[in-house]
């Protein structure tokens, strides 16, 4: 355990959820852009083919496999940093319980 408060804990697990947040985020936020983007380059270098065609291979490819698993992975980092801050504050309050327990039994004993 951390000899930093509670406080500058938090601040720094906080920090490193919101950056890991952000990206997840950008990437679900981009990901239609992308298929369009590679949709529009597969077009342009194979010729003229119908739009859901171009998906389709897009899609069944492996490198779009790698994209998606990226997406995750990325979004699953956010979520373990989540889990990280989520467990401090469970630690903080549990503490805080530990020792308002212990001045009671000071004051009764």
């Amino acid at each position: 355990m951390s000899n930093q408060p509670y406080s500058e804990q938090y601040r720094i697990l906080a920090e490193e959820w919101v950056d890991k947040d952000a990206a997840a985020r950008l990437f679900e936020e981009t990901k239609s852009a992308e298929l369009e983007r590679r949709k529009h380059a597969l077009i342009k270098e194979t010729g003229d083919m119908p739009d859901n065609r171009a998906e389709r291979l897009i899609k069944s490819s492996d490198d779009w496999m790698a994209y998606v698993r990226k997406v995750v992975d990325t979004k699953t980092e956010a979520n373990r940093a989540r889990v990280a801050l989520k467990v401090l504050e469970m630690r903080y309050y549990e503490l805080a319980s530990q020792n308002a327990t212990a001045r009671a039994e000071m004051r009764m004993g």
